[in-house]
C-alpha cells in the first residue's frame, strides 16, 4: 500500500519539477565533491610542508648555518615568494601537523607522492604515530586543516582520536569542534557513568557542517587566491550597504581616506575581519568601521573594543591618535550607531572627534533609509520569484 501510494506522488510530478530535483541533486553533490577536493589539497599542502621542515631539519646539510632562526627566515623568503600562509607561527603548525599525523602519509596518491624527497620516502615515520579507529582517508577527505589546527591544540593522542571520530561521526563544523574542546567534552565523558547518554545529547544539539561553509575560511580562500571581500560578506544586502556607507563617508569631504575593506586581523589564534577601516588625516587616526544586520548587542560593542585596542597597539604610528570605531547595528525599522574608543584619556582628541566625524544620528538616518531603499529594490524580484 505504501508503495502505491508513492508510486501515485510520483506520477502525480510533472517532468518540470523533476528537472528541477535534478538539477538541485546535481548541485548539491558537486558542491560537497569540489568542497572535499579542495579540503583535501589544502590539508596535504600543509602536511607536505610540515614534512618538507622536520626533513631538512633532520638531514639539510647546511642546516647548522640557519639555527634558531631556520623557520624565521623561511617565512620570509616563502612570503616573498608569494605562498600563503607562510608566516612563522603557521609553518611551525605545519610541522607539529606532521608530526602527530604521520599516518596521512598512506592516504598519499602517486601524484603528491612524487612531492616527496628522494632520500624521504624509505624514512622511518615518527614517533607519534598511534593506532586510530579513523582510517586515513577518513582523515583527509572528512576533516578540513582548520579542523585539524583545532585537533592539535589537544595535548594527547587519546585525546584527539576522541575527537577525530566525535568530529567524523557528527560531521561537525570547525565553530562546533573548538565548542567541544574548549567545554571538556573529553574529559567530561571520562568522568561520566553513562558516556553514551551524555554523547548522545553532544550529538543531537551539534552544529552541522555544510559545503557553503568552506569557502569562508580563511585557510581555503587564501589557499584559492581569493580576495576577503569576495568570500566574507554575510549576505547581499550588507554588500550594498558596505557600498553606500563607504561612499557616504568619504564623500563627506571630512579627511575620510579609505584604507581597506574586510581587514583581516590575528587576535590570539583566531582571524577576524573589519568591515571598513579609513584613516582621517585631519584626526590623523584610523576609524574602523563594523557592520552588524542584527539588533545592538554588548557583545558587538566588546568585539569593535577588542578591534579599536588591537589596531592602537598593532597599527597604530608614532604621531597618531588613538583609534575609533562605529558600530552600526541595523534591524527590521530601527538602526543604531556607537563609538568604542580604546585608551582615549585626551578630553581634547574626544571633543574634536565629535566635531569632525558624523554625529550617531546622522549615521543612523543614512543606514536607516539606505537599508529601507535596498528592501524596496528587492520587492520586486520576491514578487516574481513567487509567481
Amino acid at each position: 500500500m505504501k508503495n502505491g501510494l508513492s508510486t501515485a506522488v510520483n506520477q502525480n510530478r510533472t517532468d518540470f519539477e523533476i528537472l528541477v530535483e535534478a538539477i538541485c541533486t546535481v548541485n548539491q553533490q558537486l558542491c560537497v565533491q569540489a568542497a572535499r577536493a579542495v579540503n583535501m589539497s589544502l590539508t596535504l599542502r600543509n602536511w607536505l610542508f610540515g614534512m618538507r621542515i622536520q626533513e631538512y631539519e633532520q638531514n639539510g646539510s647546511d642546516r647548522a648555518n640557519y639555527g634558531e632562526r631556520l623557520i624565521d627566515m623561511l617565512a620570509e623568503k616563502l612570503q616573498a615568494a608569494g605562498v600563503s600562509r607562510s608566516e612563522s607561527r603557521e609553518l611551525r603548525r605545519y610541522r607539529l601537523f606532521y608530526q602527530y599525523y604521520p599516518q596521512i602519509r598512506d592516504s598519499l596518491t602517486p601524484e603528491f607522492c612524487n612531492l616527496f624527497p628522494a632520500n624521504n620516502l624509505g624514512s622511518p615515520l615518527p614517533i607519534r604515530e598511534t593506532v586510530s579507529p579513523v582510517s586515513h582517508a577518513q582523515l583527509i577527505s572528512n576533516l578540513s586543516y582548520s579542523h585539524f589546527c583545532e585537533l592539535l591544540r589537544c595535548e594527547s593522542a587519546e585525546k584527539r582520536t576522541f575527537y577525530e571520530a566525535e568530529c567524523i561521526r557528527g560531521c561537525w563544523s570547525v565553530r562546533e569542534l573548538k565548542r567541544q574542546i574548549d567545554s571538556l567534552l573529553f574529559e567530561r565523558s571520562e568522568l561520566s557513568i553513562k558516556k553514551q547518554k551524555l554523547l548522545d545529547l553532544t550529538r543531537n544539539s551539534a552544529d552541522r557542517a555544510s559545503p557553503q561553509l568552506v569557502i569562508r575560511d580563511p585557510y581555503v580562500f587564501e589557499f584559492l587566491g581569493l580576495r576577503p571581500e569576495e568570500v566574507m560578506s554575510e549576505c547581499h544586502l550588507e554588500d550594498q550597504l558596505l557600498d553606500k556607507l563607504q561612499a557616504f563617508l568619504i564623500e563627506l569631504g571630512q579627511g575620510f581616506c579609505f584604507e581597506a575593506r574586510q581587514r583581516r586581523i590575528l587576535i590570539g589564534d583566531k582571524y577576524y575581519f573589519i568591515d571598513l577601516v579609513f584613516y582621517h588625516r585631519i584626526l590623523k587616526c584610523h576609524v574602523l568601521v563594523d557592520l552588524k544586520l542584527e539588533g545592538f548587542t554588548h557583545e558587538n560593542i566588546g568585539q569593535l573594543n577588542t578591534y579599536v585596542s588591537w589596531f592602537d597597539k598593532n597599527v597604530r604610528e608614532q604621531g597618531d591618535n588613538p583609534p575609533i570605531g562605529i558600530l552600526l547595528c541595523t534591524e527590521k525599522d530601527q538602526a543604531l550607531a556607537q563609538y568604542a574608543l580604546a585608551a582615549m584619556d585626551n578630553a581634547l582628541f574626544v571633543s574634536k572627534y565629535q566635531l569632525q566625524l558624523p554625529t550617531a544620528e546622522v549615521l543612523k538616518q543614512q543606514l536607516e533609509a539606505e537599508r529601507r531603499r535596498l528592501e524596496a529594490e528587492q520587492e520586486p524580484d520576491k514578487k516574481d520569484a513567487n509567481r
